[in-house]
């Protein structure tokens, strides 16, 4: 459980975007949620500088092709940063572990063999309250902490 407001940083430590350019691969699945997330994360990018045309959104059908998604902007020299976003939301199989699981070693696999950072926004919630929760509700938006990671990765 998230013990911090998502959308809560120090604005001070955030690098200028002004010059940056970012990609975004958003899941189509959970869309109430992922469209939170996509939202939050591309207002915090404006917020820190990032021009509209450098943010560059491509969806993908579900979460598990965040990787494939993510690896063919990886492809493209021109990001800065990556960041994915995608929602999944436990049920009655094991179908949310294979996932999560999936999409968890996918994101690593992009980080360690390449030299553009992907970052992982994927929320993996027991229960829709939770998901709402994070994408803008009570515990603020995993979509502006991606944001915020994003430039300040690009940066490093």
């Amino acid at each position: 459980m998230a013990t911090k407001n998502l959308s809560e940083y120090n604005t001070a430590n955030v690098p200028d975007a002004s010059n940056m350019i970012f990609g975004i691969v958003v899941a189509e699945w959970n869309p109430e949620i992922t469209g939170a997330l996509l939202q939050g994360c591309v207002s915090t990018l404006e917020k820190h500088g990032a021009l509209p045309e450098n943010i560059h959104v491509k969806t993908v059908p579900g979460s598990f092709e965040l990787i494939y998604g993510a690896r063919q902007m990886t492809l493209n020299d021109g990001y800065d940063a990556i960041i994915v976003l995608g929602s999944v939301i436990r049920g009655e199989t094991p179908h949310f572990d294979y996932i999560c699981q999936g999409v968890t070693q996918g994101i690593a696999r992009l980080n360690a063999t390449n030299n553009i950072p992907v970052i992982y926004g994927l929320l993996t919630t027991n229960d829709l309250q939770q998901a709402k929760d994070r994408a803008g509700g009570r515990l603020g938006n995993k979509g502006d902490e991606c944001a915020v990671v994003a430039i300040k990765m690009a940066k490093f």
